[in-house]
Order: structure tokens, then sequence, then C-alpha cells
């Protein structure tokens, strides 16, 4: 065992820590889609969402296994993996602000995919990744990451508005802005106009 004078010690500064915190925010609509090919991942408006532990009951992401992809570069691509992706979540605002760099309208989170479309809490995406979205009706997310822009995404809003060029556009505007994907931590229910707490863990930056 190393002696005491052997012990090496950290030579950066310590991280500076921002103490956990909650926000709240509204659920503004919930989606779905059953269609289980790529194309399909456009999703339509329903009532409410029943959250089992492995996903959204009829939707076709959910599941306990999902193949690695383009998204997971460290593992060869159809590597079964734990499924992160099991709810899409965007917001009115962040939605607003990619459809005004893309100079059109409105963008439909059906558009793209969404599960759930989330008001109230700015910068939504950027919550980091441990953030409990504790859900009116009881059940609880927990958030994997940011969800990356893609041409699969950009191809269908292309569609919807008929402008040229959104195809390719999409994925670099929409950087930071396309919303989370999330894991279910407990069961329970989804539904539009019901409340939402973010409970954010404790953070720091390591460099």
């Amino acid at each position: 065992m190393a002696g005491a004078d052997q012990i090496g010690f950290a030579t950066m500064p310590e991280p500076q820590v921002v103490p956990a915190h909650k926000t709240n925010g509204r659920i503004v609509a919930t989606f779905v889609s059953a269609q289980t090919t790529p194309k399909g991942f456009q999703t339509s408006a329903v009532d409410g969402l029943a959250l089992a532990l492995d996903g959204i009951e009829g939707e076709r992401h959910r599941g306990w296994i999902a193949e690695a992809d383009s998204r997971v570069p460290y593992l060869p691509r159809g590597t079964p993996m734990r499924n992160q992706r099991a709810v899409s979540l965007v917001s009115v605002e962040d939605l607003a602000e990619v459809a005004a760099r893309l100079g059109i309208p409105a963008i439909d989170a059906r558009w793209i995919g969404a599960n759930i479309l989330v008001e109230g809490i700015e910068r939504f995406s950027y919550l980091p990744r441990g953030t409990h979205l504790v859900l009116g009706g009881g059940g609880i997310l927990v958030t994997e990451g940011m969800n990356a822009p893609c041409r699969v995404a950009g191809a269908a809003i292309a569609a919807h508005t008929g402008k040229p060029g959104i195809e390719l556009q999409f994925a670099k505007v929409a950087q930071r802005l396309r919303g989370l994907v999330a894991s279910v931590e407990h069961p329970g229910t989804v539904r539009p106009g019901s409340a939402l707490t973010a409970r954010i863990p404790e953070q720091w930056l390591y460099r």
C-alpha cells in the first residue's frame, strides 16, 4: 500500500457545484406511435399515456432492450443495450425557437415523434441526465440525455411545410433544442393539463 507521502492529489481546481433544485411546468399534449417502421416514427395525439416500467403502453419504443445505432459510437451497430429512449419529450418554447430559426410558423411535436409536449420550463432540452420528472398522474420519468436532431425528423418537417432545405437545416439549427429522451422510474399516467415537476440533481462541470 502506498504511503501517505506517495498519494497523488488532484491538480485541477475543484469543480463548481450547483445545488439540486426544482422547477415546475405543465403537460400540454400527449402522443403515441404504434407503427414499427423507421418511417413511421411520427406520433398521433391521444388523451393520455399509460407508463409502465419498460415504457409507454402501445408505443413502438417500449421495451427494456434497444439496438445500438449511430448515437452510440462506442458499440457496434445492432448490439443489444438498455433502452434509454422509451419516452421522447419536447417543449413549446424550444420548438418555437427552432421554428424561428428555420423561418417557418411552427413545428408540430407530432412531426418529430414526440410523446410528451411540455411548457413552462425554460431551456427544457438542457435539463441534465438524471433529472426526475414527476408527473401529476403519479408517474416518474428519468432523463437519459438530449435527443439529437436528425435528418429523418428534418425530412418530416420539410414534408409538412413544403419548404426545401429544412431536412438538412434542422440537424444544425435544432442542436440542444430537440428535447430529451427518458426512461420510466415509476409507473403512472400522463394527461394533458397536468402538472410537471422537474427535480434537477446537483450538478458540476468536469473538465
